[in-house]
């Protein structure tokens, strides 16, 4: 391969805080580093904050409940789940949670404590919340590549339409989705090697109204199928979501597939158009940092030391874990750590993590502790979680 050019990259910005990725893990860690009176600034390659949750139209706030009457999943999670339905909820709306204080209507009969909330609502509110709090917002900018000294990186590089430059740093969060500052920084890393499916979801309006339309939809990890669960796709091929030629590829099929869907609803309704499509592709799983601790769907109820914050399963109803700090980074770059669905999981773990509320959990843990050190393997973790509780998050079920 040949070298075309040399680019002098300036270094144009410094922060305390840079959080990569502006999907609910980016936010929640932004949101939680402001608030320690830090400054932060969060990067996002789109122009509207949300990832899947709003460009990806996968506007389903998963459970912050077990399913049996407790919620789990508290502090910022919370905070942006009452947010996203401040202005209404398109379905789902949970009232025996939000309405109610009789936990009798709670069960495991009863609805969990989801909600089916508008896209376009929720990114506004939330830059609205962030930008009061402090955090600055670059849209349009993706990180491509970083700087180090030693152990620890001094710099990430961006790209945007100024071009190419720098911000010097203190900590890092990645919450990219994709771990692309922990590859960057040549820290240790998984990828899903089974693939995503093809998702095509949209939203559109006809005679039955406004509508999410869901064409498509995540994966299940190979040894968790059973002859009941297995998955028909939209077409015979799968995505790692780290090739752009493929991610091109992948967004002209579920374009095709969305337009197709269009033209067979419109024998019935010749009224019927799109009001949004994607404007990410709708990969779930790709790349996630190996971090200092793997956590295991296996590790139901599972007490740890160094929890952070507890995480339900969105499938079934019972499960409870709790997330240990350790899973957030790696003491082989000691000022980055992880957030959203790129922490440290194994593949039937990483169905559970990859959804919004466990996004919200790690972020907020992941932000609180960036604002705190810049080396996050010799972090006092009972600091952490005494911030993390002042702020409202219940580390362990046995505090339920």
């Amino acid at each position: 391969m040949k070298i075309i050019e040399t680019i002098e990259t300036n270094v144009y910005k410094s922060c305390d805080v840079l959080v990569c990725g502006g999907g609910f893990g980016g936010i929640s860690a932004a949101l939680a580093a402001a608030r320690q009176g830090k400054k932060v600034v969060l990067l996002e390659k789109q122009f509207i904050l949300g990832g899947l949750g709003t460009a990806g139209i996968v506007t389903i706030y998963l459970p912050l409940c077990d399913g049996v009457g407790h919620q789990v999943s508290f502090g910022i999670c919370e905070e942006l789940f009452r947010l996203s339905v401040s202005m209404g909820s398109e379905a789902r709306y949970p009232e025996n949670w939000l309405d109610s204080d009789d936990v009798s209507k709670r069960t495991e009969k009863d609805k969990r404590f989801e909600v089916q909330y508008n896209p376009n609502l929720f990114s506004m509110l939330v830059e609205k919340l962030l930008i009061e709090n402090g955090v600055e917002i670059l849209y349009g900018t993706y990180a491509v590549a970083v700087s180090k000294s030693d152990d620890k990186i001094n710099a990430v590089v961006i790209e945007n339409k100024s071009g190419r430059q720098a911000i010097s740093v203190k900590s890092v969060v990645d919450a990219t989705g994709d771990a692309d500052i922990v590859k960057f920084a040549n820290a240790p890393s998984e990828t899903f090697k089974q693939g995503n499916v093809l998702a095509a979801w949209y939203y559109s309006y006809g005679k039955d109204g406004y509508k999410l339309r869901n064409l498509g939809f995540c994966d299940i990890p190979d040894e968790q199928k059973t002859e009941n669960n297995k998955v028909e796709t939209l077409v015979n091929r799968r995505f790692s979501g780290l090739d752009g030629q493929e991610l091109s590829e992948q967004t002209i099929m579920s374009h095709t597939s969305t337009l197709n869907d269009i033209f067979k609803r419109r024998v019935d309704d010749p009224t019927i158009v799109p009001t949004m499509i994607a404007i990410t592709p709708q990969i779930r799983m790709t790349r996630r940092i190996d971090g200092e601790y793997v956590l295991d769907d296996k590790e139901v109820h599972t007490y740890f030391d160094d929890s952070i914050g507890m995480v339900s399963d969105w499938r079934k109803r019972g499960p409870i874990y709790e997330v240990p700090f350790r899973t957030l980074y790696s003491k082989v770059v000691k000022n980055l750590i992880c957030a959203g669905r790129c922490t440290s999981v194994t593949d039937p773990m990483w169905d559970i993590m990859r959804v919004i509320p466990c996004c919200a959990v790690t972020g907020e843990a992941a932000g609180t502790a960036a604002a705190m050190t810049d080396d996050f393997s010799t972090l006092d973790v009972c600091e952490l979680q005494k911030k993390l509780v002042e702020n409202g998050v219940v580390l362990h079920e046995k505090d339920l």
